[in-house]
Formats: structure tokens, C-alpha cells, sequence
């Protein structure tokens, strides 16, 4: 039983998801103009995804004006530009580049070089501090070699003088 009602369940849930929407299109250039144009168009609802593949009620919307559009004879041009009007550059998956824009195109390069300039800093201050590491560490060396010099002949002395008193 709970077996059937499973199968029952995927078949139905298989039969929404594909659902499409039936559009009467006078011929097959409509129609790729269609599928064309909601696949550029973005939902402003569910940030990263087309209206094509989105079911919101904003993309719903876009789906039937672009259609409409495209019934009354509106070139793709004309059609992008109402909903870059109506809805704002985010709209279009490739804003034109302007001042409001700029930034989401100089953005990415001015990271890279942020990066690389981080990167050569760190590099020369690692440098110079292992540098600074391997002179203070001679520094050490010539000053312990000294210092156990002084050591031996401290300890020279004293044997010296233990060896005296027998």
C-alpha cells in the first residue's frame, strides 16, 4: 500500500514539474525569440535565475509581456528595453556598461589586483623578515661562540686551581 501511494506521488509530482506553458505562436521564429528572451531575462525574485525556469509570480508576469510583446510585433531590442525599464538593469543578464554599472564590471579587476598587491607585500616581508631571522641567528652564533669561549676559559682556570690545592 505504502508502496503504491509512493508511485502515486512521483507520477503526480512528475506531471507538475513538466508542465509547460502552452502559447499560441504564429510561427517557429516567435517562438525561438521567446525561448530566447526569457532565457536572458532574470527574475528580480529569485536573484540568479532566468524566467524561463522560474515560477514566481514576477517571472509569470515577465513570461506573458515578453509573449504579448512579441504578438503585437515588438523586436528583441524593444522588448529588453521595457523590461530593463520597468524592472531595472538587474533584470537583464548582461547590464550595459554604464556609470550605475561600472562597478560590477571593474569590481572583479580591481580584486585581482588587490590580491597580487597583498601578495608581493607579504612576499617581501617574509623575505626580510627571515632575513633579519638568519642575521640575528649569526648574530647568536658569533656572540655564543664567544660567550663559550669565556665559558672554557673559566672553567680551565678552575680546574687549574683544583688541581693546584692537591
Amino acid at each position: 500500500m505504502k508502496r503504491l501511494l509512493l508511485v502515486l506521488i512521483c507520477v503526480f509530482a512528475a506531471n507538475f514539474s513538466q508542465a509547460n506553458e502552452i502559447m499560441p505562436f504564429k510561427d517557429a521564429a516567435e517562438r525561438q525569440l521567446y525561448q530566447q528572451l526569457t532565457a536572458e531575462l532574470r527574475c528580480p525574485q529569485c536573484q540568479n535565475q532566468n524566467v524561463a525556469d522560474s515560477n514566481a509570480v514576477v517571472a509569470v508576469d515577465m513570461r506573458e509581456k515578453t509573449f504579448e510583446l512579441i504578438q503585437q510585433g515588438k523586436s528583441r531590442e524593444q522588448i529588453l528595453d521595457y523590461m530593463v525599464n520597468r524592472y531595472g538593469d538587474f533584470a537583464h543578464y548582461q547590464p550595459p556598461l554604464n556609470k550605475l554599472t561600472l562597478w560590477l564590471w571593474i569590481a572583479p579587476f580591481a580584486m585581482l589586483v588587490a590580491l597580487l598587491a597583498f601578495g608581493a607585500y607579504r612576499r617581501k616581508t617574509t623575505s626580510t623578515v627571515q632575513a633579519n631571522v638568519a642575521d640575528s641567528a649569526s648574530e647568536n652564533t658569533v656572540s655564543s661562540n664567544a660567550a663559550d669561549n669565556k665559558h672554557n676559559e673559566e672553567l680551565d682556570k678552575l680546574i687549574d686551581r683544583y688541581r693546584s690545592k692537591k
